[in-house]
């Protein structure tokens, strides 16, 4: 069953910028990933999905309700962190929980599970914050009331790699109890590690779709590799899982996302 379902998406700015003709859906349990380049109109695309922006052409839809129409709805129950976080920044981080917990009207029964994790300080004024610890703030809001459906635009944005490794940890149990994820990320390895499936988008339009399983084997390169010798073939072809003919070992190493995302992104030529 889809949750997130985009149907044609069109949003033209002119010059070659916007999102042309998108579809692509989001199954109930699935993390999917959402990747593109600076430019590429992802954010576009996740502001449709939050209702912040009125679809020009097609359908845009969460749990089969309109984003647009019932963006109320879907801006209360759905578990979001922005690209780029917006506060008010007189307030302290426990004022500003306590006003989103009674603006969604749907609790913060998780809030002292996430503070405690993720290390944050939320009696500090915000605009005394540092980057990490805003960002760690919007995750928190974004969890707290124990989401089924999380959309994450660079969720781990300015955080350390202790607080990135607690994020994705943090990722996998959601996905454990069966929440339904969409996120964008510049960090190949943070996608890789939670998202089973990847969308990749160049200037607006798709040109991937698939299992991050089957991207990896569709680009996987071969090499051939000659040894010196039998034996020296024998233990390479067993270190590196090759196929041996010889004094030449075959190899097909797995293929990075990162590596994947730059073949399509920028038409590397193949080897």
């Amino acid at each position: 069953m889809a949750v997130i379902e985009i149907e044609n998406l069109t949003r033209d700015y002119g010059r070659g910028r916007g999102v042309f003709d998108l579809s692509f859906e989001v199954q109930a349990g699935e993390a999917f990933g959402f990747l593109g380049p600076n430019g590429a109109c992802k954010t576009t695309t996740i502001r449709h999905l939050m209702g912040f922006i009125k679809p020009k052409q097609g359908r845009v839809t969460i749990n089969g309700f309109d984003c647009w129409n019932d963006r109320v709805k879907i801006q209360s129950a759905v578990g979001y962190i922005p690209g780029e976080i917006a506060f008010f920044h007189d307030m302290t981080g426990a004022e500003y929980l306590r006003f989103l917990a009674k603006y969604r009207g749907t609790g913060n029964a998780k809030q002292a599970e996430l503070t405690e994790r993720f290390e944050l300080d939320d009696s500090s004024p915000i605009k005394k914050m540092s980057k990490g610890t805003k960002q760690k703030l919007g995750i928190v809001a974004a969890f707290m009331h124990n989401p089924n459906i999380l959309i994450l635009d660079e969720p781990s944005s300015g955080l350390d790699p202790l607080m990135q490794s607690r994020f994705i940890e943090w990722i996998d149990e959601e996905k454990k109890h069966g929440k339904t994820v969409l996120m964008s990320s510049h960090m190949f390895e943070e996608v890789e590690r939670t998202c089973h499936r990847i969308g990749i988008i160049r200037k607006g339009r798709l040109v991937a779709l698939d299992l991050a399983s089957s991207l990896q084997e569709k680009h996987a390169r071969t090499y051939t590799v000659t040894l010196e010798d039998e034996a020296s073939a024998a233990r390479f072809a067993a270190d590196f899982d090759g196929q041996q003919n010889g004094l030449q070992v075959t190899v097909r190493p797995k293929q990075s996302l990162e590596r994947i995302f730059l073949d399509y992104y920028e038409e590397v030529p193949r080897d």
